[in-house]
């Protein structure tokens, strides 16, 4: 039996390099925020956004303020796995359009105290028991998820690279085209 997951999707960045809120941006006429709550509606039983409620984005899905003064990850995968129904998250940041929900259920399925892909630490999944580590390195000003990543258990699971694409810059969205049409 497959493993109940709570997905948790970050909007919480500051798209500096971007220039404006990610989650807004539109590829093949959706939102990545639309397109990534429906990526991870496909593949788990609970979905949580996380972001900055001070950025009041106007999404059609409730944001859970992470709580935190800084912009960082860590930041809002605690306060989701604090929200969470299930013991496993799946984290989809805004800005990777193109993972599919096999690549999420599979990131759960490997999940002890976290798993992530060769490329690391973002798409991932992280356990609840992962939790003491992550909320005393969030206190502690440390908010990087290789550090915490090193603290913990975490598998690795080989992902398409292509599934991994980032979108920083609007320059990086518009090359996203070609890598959907599989070349």
């Amino acid at each position: 039996m497959a493993r109940r997951l709570t997905g948790i999707l970050l909007v919480g960045g500051a798209s500096r390099r971007f220039g404006s809120p990610k989650a807004l941006a539109v590829l093949d006429g959706e939102t990545l925020a639309d397109r990534a709550w429906r990526v991870l509606g496909d593949a788990c039983e609970e979905r949580l956004a996380v972001g900055k409620a001070a950025d009041a984005l106007p999404l059609p899905f409730p944001v859970l303020d992470d709580g935190a003064e800084l912009r960082a990850p860590l930041a809002g995968i605690v306060a989701a796995l604090r929200a969470a129904r299930h013991d496993v998250c799946v984290v989809l940041p805004v800005d990777c359009p193109l993972v599919t929900p096999a690549l999420l259920r599979a990131l759960g399925d490997a999940c002890a105290d976290a798993a992530v892909t060769q490329t690391g630490p973002l798409p991932a999944a992280y356990a609840r028991g992962a939790l003491p580590v992550l909320e005393r390195r969030l206190a502690a000003g440390e908010p990087c998820l290789r550090g915490a990543l090193a603290e913990l258990d975490p598998r690795t699971i080989e992902a398409d690279p292509t599934l991994l694409a980032n979108v920083n810059r609007p320059e990086d969205l518009a090359a996203l085209a070609p890598l959907r049409a599989g070349g």
